[in-house]
């Protein structure tokens, strides 16, 4: 099995590729790094060509909504125009949980890029991951003013990169699923209080609001939003965890 991971060398791409081989398969790597481009499709058609498996987890450099509608609605075509000439088998992306129920900021692009996605002639399967623990790193600056940081108290179950990597590539060597599996991590925390815990934990002497108008990469949360469905695919690393190694 040959299998394209498109974002390669980003934080998910690096993990997933080294599943990937943990796995056995033949792993092509593509990125700007490996000369070439998905939002110009520069190098695509060479890049996969006799590919039977497209993964793909690139992200964008911003998370406003407008960057991010142009990158993955660009992207994401050239990905599957280049995919159905080479007669690629199943199509993987890496998408956001809430995608389907936010339609503001990063999750409006990534719900829009599923659609794309399932709208294709190809064979797909969509992951949809819980927030990485480096985002709730992410948000806490993000959303500082001077001393005091701003946080929506709602519930989430972050997860690990390593656990969504390999439950990417599951998936990706796996039968297309037509569908969605959705990961998250093993806990289930309020996000203020995380974000006060890794506040504490790196030092920074900042205090915590709850502020329930305070948006997450571009949207309004509702309490729930969040959250996986009870079908979810666990993972294994706890956030104490993470801190602990980091």
């Amino acid at each position: 099995m040959r299998v394209v991971v498109a974002g390669a060398t980003g934080l998910i791409g690096s993990r997933t590729v080294a599943r990937l081989r943990d796995h056995g398969v033949e792993v092509v790597r593509v990125s700007r790094r490996e000369g070439v481009d998905v939002t110009t499709g520069e190098g695509l058609d060479e890049a996969l060509h006799g590919a039977d498996v497209v993964v793909d987890v690139t992200d964008t450099p911003s998370r406003g909504e407008l960057e991010s509608l142009e990158f993955f609605g660009t992207a994401t075509r050239n990905l599957l125009e280049a995919g159905a000439r080479a007669g690629v088998e199943h199509h993987v992306i890496l998408s956001i949980l809430g995608s389907e129920r936010l339609r503001a900021g990063y999750f409006r692009a990534k719900a829009l890029q599923e659609e794309q996605v399932r709208r294709s002639p190809l064979a797909y399967s969509v992951v949809r991951a819980a927030p990485f623990f480096e985002s709730v790193e992410y948000m806490s600056r993000a959303a500082a003013y001077g001393d005091v940081v701003h946080v929506a108290p709602v519930l989430i179950r972050p997860v690990s990169t390593d656990d969504v990597a390999a439950a990417v590539a599951h998936v990706a060597v796996g039968v297309p699923l037509f569908g969605v599996l959705e990961v998250a991590g093993p806990e289930e925390h309020r996000l203020d209080d995380l974000t006060a815990k890794m506040l504490a934990a790196r030092g920074y002497l900042r205090t915590v609001v709850p502020d329930a108008h305070t948006p997450f990469f571009g949207a309004t949360l509702g309490q729930r939003a969040l959250l996986p469905g009870a079908d979810a695919r666990l993972g294994h690393e706890t956030f104490s965890e993470w801190l602990a190694r980091r």
